[in-house]
């Protein structure tokens, strides 16, 4: 009986309860069924690559388990890596900052927008 009595003096409704629950239901069955979708995808695409070489009348290739090693994967990575490396240019890395002799600008000046706003009434 504590754990009600507590609940009833506390600033937690039942509405706000039930809306918290409902709210983290549909987070977790929307973040399940992404999932299952994005399992289904591979396999959805090998069945139409299937069916389009059966359709050609030529054999359905079957390949189980081809992936890529860790090795392949980082060896493929560092040369990427590399070759996008020397697309850029070298940089000094040197700012030039210019001052103009003309620091006043209205645009960035307030007194427009909020001393005469007053004054046109």
């Amino acid at each position: 009986m504590a754990p009600l009595i507590i609940f009833l003096k506390s600033n937690i409704t039942l509405e706000s309860l039930v809306i918290a629950v409902s709210g983290y239901l549909i987070v977790f069955t929307a973040l399940v069924l992404l999932f299952w979708f994005f399992s289904a995808v591979p396999r959805l695409i090998a069945l139409g690559k299937t069916k389009r070489r059966v359709r050609l009348g030529k054999p359905p290739v079957i390949v189980e388990g081809e992936a890529i090693s860790g090795e392949a994967t980082a060896a493929i990575a560092m040369a990427l890596h590399l070759y996008m490396d020397e697309i850029h240019d070298k940089e000094s890395g040197v700012l030039t900052i210019k001052r103009i002799s003309k620091t006043y600008s209205p645009w960035s000046s307030k007194i427009y927008a909020v001393r005469n706003q007053f004054n046109r009434l």
